[in-house]
């Protein structure tokens, strides 16, 4: 479980100073419409979110709370792989076991 944690702040930390970044220096409306103007960048962003349900199949199947499930999946949607990494490193905190990691605590 350690290694996983190192992975994920290290994935968290990367993606917020790039978020934080991006934000301060880039040009979202302008940029965004020149990747969608592009087959690639549509292409990118089919992949990204269809990876992003995909991780939030087991983000639904773990958490029993509707409000959780809602709040992650917001979170996952505008966030992408950050919101990846801090689920992960809240589950690994969480879980004692490596079925509780993947499966929760009432699996």
């Amino acid at each position: 479980m350690k290694n996983v944690r190192l992975f994920a702040w290290i994935g968290a930390v990367v993606m917020a100073a790039m978020i934080v970044f991006s934000l301060l220096t880039g040009d979202f409306a302008a940029e965004g419409s020149i990747l969608m103007g592009m087959v690639w960048g549509q292409m990118s962003l089919v992949d990204l979110y269809v990876g992003f349900l995909l991780f939030y199949l087991w983000i639904w199947y773990r958490e029993k709370s509707p409000i959780a499930k809602f709040v992650w999946f917001i979170v996952l949607m505008t966030t992408g792989s950050l919101a990846t990494a801090l689920y992960i490193l809240y589950v690994s905190y969480q879980s004692k076991t490596k079925e509780e990691f993947f499966f929760g605590k009432n699996a």
